[in-house]
């Protein structure tokens, strides 16, 4: 396990931008925290990472967005919207998660039971005690 200390949302990108620099074909990449506490901000680091310099925005409506500009395929799905599990089937998750890519999953703890075993979980989380702009980003490996 690995802790982050953010104190501003360049150093959130900053860290997301690593981790997309380090990023392998197949990975998954689980992101979990609140409302507002900087997964995008993360996420568009993480896409720098990969090479990727388009514009880079939560799929909140359309479940999954594609980038594929980079060094590898993207597969960014947010999952916040998902009433039932099942669903991500009809966009292809399956497909996604077996693929060439890297795929990046906002509120993966809404579809626990359809993660693959082997995942990179990301957690990031607010200390208003420690200032406004503080996050503190743990980064977990699962095997099983």
């Amino acid at each position: 396990m690995e802790t982050i200390e953010s104190f501003s949302p360049e150093d959130t990108f900053e860290y997301g931008r690593q981790c997309g620099l380090m990023a392998e074909p197949g990975q998954v990449f689980c992101l979990c925290g609140d409302l507002g506490v900087g997964k995008t901000v993360f996420t568009q680091g993480f896409a720098r990472g990969l090479g990727i310099n388009e514009p880079v925005s939560s799929p909140t409506f359309t479940i999954v967005q594609i980038y594929e500009d980079g060094r590898m395929p993207f597969y960014h799905f947010d999952v916040y919207r998902i009433s039932d599990p099942e669903e991500m089937y009809e966009v292809g998750f399956d497909d996604y998660i077996e693929g060439e890519g890297v795929c990046f999953i906002e509120w993966a703890g809404l579809i626990e039971e359809l993660l693959p075993e082997r995942r990179t979980e990301i957690t990031i989380s607010k200390d208003l005690t420690r200032g406004f702009d503080y996050r503190l980003i743990t980064r977990r490996e699962i095997t099983a």
